[in-house]
């Protein structure tokens, strides 16, 4: 089988699994205990916090773990959301964000919190000039994706940022979850208030997940309790999925250049290949993108039964993001960025990684030809 669904998730690098089990073996004592083995457990936090804070520029202190993109995200929007709800109760995000903010928002209006989910253009990139618009008095909180997962649309995060800074009382939160790893993040310098990370979306272990805070910013914590993590997300720290996040990020950022470089390659031969087929429209913009996501449609098709024939060619794909995946909807992504119903429901996402060669792209454009021709009876006239 070859994969290429990873941004759903992505193989563990074998010197990750490595770490992890290092840490499972060695350093299984509680990081809040005083004994040695606390101790001991406590230094490997600290070192993978260091790790991470280098590789975000930021301090030590603004670097918090969790579970994963999922809570990152609900920490930030609900903390920021209840801790300034005397101050305002208007939050501005996109009509495509990943469901971990976007259903939060929804959660959020049911608390009575007003939220302005901003329009896209057809490459499904929001305006920043259009987000400066809709901020109100009562504005407390900006949260934009930086790559869409979907379609793979690199948000202009920056210019958001230089924008926002004349709004200093509005809290600006960026899920950076589809970008780490593949391109430059600059949270200081770019404004950022709170940013969110997940391990396995870069070869790293699951069930691990960063929130950097910038100083200074208070936000009513999710989870309570012992008060691990300043008191911003109580339990008992992953010791080994933290040590494997750290060695995933050290990894990332060592060849992160040479990397991105090959898998724009990658994905610009598969563009084309998939722009040679008659039945086929690429989705996923031209420019101004990630360089491991492809989004295309086969209109009159059912992207579920593409995938599947293309599983049985040997590879694996997917219809839109994991989590929603299973909905049988339309891509909510695809339709807001004015694709239509037709071919936001035959939509196929592909996502490169780091185990895929130039073979995998031109054996896998063969196998779509082949599923095409297989499928187009079925198809509708």
């Amino acid at each position: 089988m070859i994969y290429l669904d990873n941004s759903a998730t992505t193989q563990p690098h074998p010197q990750v699994i490595e770490a992890v089990k290092r840490a499972m073996d060695n350093y299984y004592g509680n990081p809040s205990s005083l004994h040695s083995m606390g101790i001991e457990a406590e230094n490997v936090l600290k070192q993978a916090r260091q790790v991470v804070a280098q590789a975000l520029e930021v301090k030590p202190s603004e670097v918090f773990f969790t579970s994963g993109g999922t809570e990152s995200n609900n920490t930030a929007l609900k903390g920021v959301a209840f801790q300034f709800q005397q101050r305002g109760k208007h939050i501005i995000t996109t009509q495509v964000e990943h469901p971990c903010v976007y259903d939060v928002c929804k959660q959020l209006e049911e608390f009575g919190f007003s939220v302005t989910y901003l329009p896209v253009d057809e490459d499904g990139r929001v305006s920043p000039d259009e987000l400066v618009r809709a901020i109100r008095p009562d504005t407390i909180l900006v949260s934009v994706m930086h790559v869409n997962n979907e379609l793979g649309t690199i948000q202009p995060i920056d210019q958001i940022g230089k924008l926002l800074k004349q709004h200093p009382k509005i809290v600006f939160h960026v899920d950076a979850v589809q970008s780490f790893g593949k391109l430059p993040i600059r949270m200081h310098e770019w404004g950022i208030d709170l940013l969110s990370l997940s391990a396995h979306k870069f070869y790293g272990p699951r069930g691990i997940g960063v929130l950097a805070k910038r100083e200074g910013l208070q936000i009513q914590p999710l989870l309570t309790g012992g008060g691990q993590e300043a008191g911003l997300r109580s339990g008992t720290e992953n010791i080994p999925g933290i040590a494997g996040m750290a060695k995933a990020i050290r990894l990332a950022e060592e060849d992160r250049d040479e990397e991105t470089k090959r898998l724009y390659d990658q994905l610009q031969r598969l563009r084309q290949g998939i722009e040679q087929l008659p039945d086929c429209v690429v989705n996923t913009p031209k420019t101004g993108t990630a360089p491991h996501i492809m989004n295309f449609s086969v209109p009159g098709a059912k992207a579920e039964v593409l995938l599947h024939a293309l599983e049985e060619r040997g590879f694996l794909v997917s219809t839109k993001s994991a989590c929603s995946s299973k909905t049988g909807e339309p891509s909510r992504i695809l339709l807001a960025a004015g694709m239509g119903h037709e071919r936001a429901v035959s939509a196929v996402r592909v996502s490169l990684g780091r185990n895929n060669q130039t073979q995998d792209i031109e054996q896998f454009l063969l196998a779509l030809k082949e599923c095409i021709n297989y499928i187009r009876p079925l198809m509708k006239k």
